[in-house]
């Protein structure tokens, strides 16, 4: 049994991710075991999930995993957990365009057969609360909501005209105070790793949660949740391990590449591999490095700081020469091209990148171009892109993928580098090949 719910608000901007990491952060502190979750690709919220739980924060995405690996993959994440929070996305209802709401919060919560606890953001409204409230409750399909947070509340006068109009229980009422209303906004901008202050933050945060919401309801919705029969995730069980020795995969970390799914070590270790993390501002190639994974980041903001590691830019241009499988993602992308806005960068892809005017946000099914480290030409796998930079060129002469129609990325026998980001867990075959290189 899996004690659960999901915070879940009408639109971006309620205050889900701040509701939703203050109750992580509470019921831990109050002596409970928290899984924290994300619905979405978004890896932001997942690693101030796991400041706040103290374990790993975990992505649920039906359009990078498959529907079926939803309910799996929550399983293993909140094994020897008292409950699981899983943060939704955007508004309750709101998924992939142009496809009836696949991959919404609501979609989750049905996969997951889980309660939703709903934030609304009441300081521009009163009344008018209990027709959103209302709205959301019996939408066509509606997901099944057990209470209501209500945040940035007025005076005592202001929350009782709201409580007036709304039928469901409410669970919380957190008044309009900076020191809610900052986390919040931070937290959807820099990742944990990154925030020197984060785990004060968090505290403070926490102790508004526990003194404004009631904790107990809350236990109470999550523990109303209908047992899961579904078999937990098990990496072990998704990949073979192609031979007796454990090769050291060097996988890319420190406050420049915070972005990657606890999923993809696990897939690697679970094939025989030796996962050793590094930081790329700091540190060397690990000792004994056979393999290569640099995944997503802000390379942009660290950009002199990496340039400035001069033995590893060296090292990684060599090993990449040398024919060391190396996977790229985004980030790995921009690191691994000539130059970064003019700064040098590694120099193992033929490619200048730069800052763009506009932002790249698309959640495609993308094709591979041809056989690859990762890829077999025509294979279909989804994923997502986030980034305001571009290379040029956009593409090299064996593309990683066909995304839209057009060729991005850099691919070859030992090398895969592009935009986008996939799940593993989704596409397990993608951790095989990358394994049976690294012990080749």
């Amino acid at each position: 049994m899996v004690a659960r719910l999901v915070v879940a608000a009408p639109a971006t901007g309620q205050g889900k991710t701040t509701v939703a990491t203050g109750l992580m952060a509470a019921l831990t502190r109050a002596g409970h075991v928290v899984s924290g979750h994300k619905v979405g690709p978004d890896y932001i919220d997942p690693g101030y999930h796991a400041l706040a739980c103290g374990r790993p924060g975990r992505n649920l995405d039906p359009h990078l995993v498959g529907e079926e690996r939803v309910v799996p993959l929550l399983r293993h994440g909140a094994a020897g957990a008292d409950v699981a929070i899983v943060e939704g996305v955007m508004g309750l209802y709101d998924g992939r365009v142009g496809d009836d709401g696949f991959a919404s919060t609501a979609h989750v919560a049905a996969l997951t057969r889980s309660p939703v606890v709903l934030v609304v953001d009441i300081s521009r409204a009163s009344r008018s609360i209990g027709a959103v409230v209302h709205g959301m409750a019996s939408f066509r399909g509606g997901a099944d909501i057990r209470g209501v947070i209500l945040n940035q509340a007025g005076s005592p006068r202001h929350v009782a005209e709201v409580r007036s109009v709304i039928d469901l229980p409410v669970l919380g009422v957190l008044p309009r105070d900076e020191d809610v209303a900052v986390p919040s906004r931070h937290l959807g901008l820099v990742p944990a790793a990154e925030r020197g202050e984060a785990a004060h933050a968090l505290d403070r945060l926490a102790e508004i949660v526990a003194e404004h919401v009631d904790l107990d309801a809350v236990l109470d919705v999550a523990r109303q949740a209908p047992p899961l029969t579904d078999d937990p995730w098990d990496p072990t069980h998704e990949v073979t391990v192609p031979g007796p020795r454990r090769p050291v995969v060097a996988m890319a970390g420190g406050r420049a590449f915070t972005f990657r799914y606890a999923e993809t070590e696990e897939l690697l270790r679970a094939a025989g591999c030796e996962v050793v993390t590094f930081d790329p501002v700091t540190d060397p190639l690990p000792t004994g490095t056979a393999g290569v994974y640099l995944g997503g980041g802000f390379p942009e903001v660290h950009a002199a700081d990496l340039a400035g590691n001069d033995r590893l830019l060296k090292e990684l241009r060599d090993a990449v020469a040398d024919g060391v499988p190396t996977v790229a993602e985004c980030a790995g992308l921009l690191y691994l091209a000539r130059s970064l806005d003019g700064v040098p960068m590694v120099g193992a892809v033929d490619a200048e990148a730069a800052m763009a005017p506009r932002l790249t946000l698309r959640y495609p099914a993308a094709t591979a171009a041809a056989d690859s480290l990762l890829g077999r030409r025509g294979e279909m796998v989804t994923g997502h892109e986030f980034h305001r930079t571009v290379t040029t060129p956009p593409a090299g002469p064996t593309p990683a993928w066909l995304v839209d129609g057009e060729p991005s990325g850099y691919a070859g026998p030992t090398l895969h580098a592009s935009y986008l980001h996939t799940h593993w867990a989704g596409h397990p075959q993608l951790a095989q090949r990358f394994a049976e290189a690294v012990h080749g």
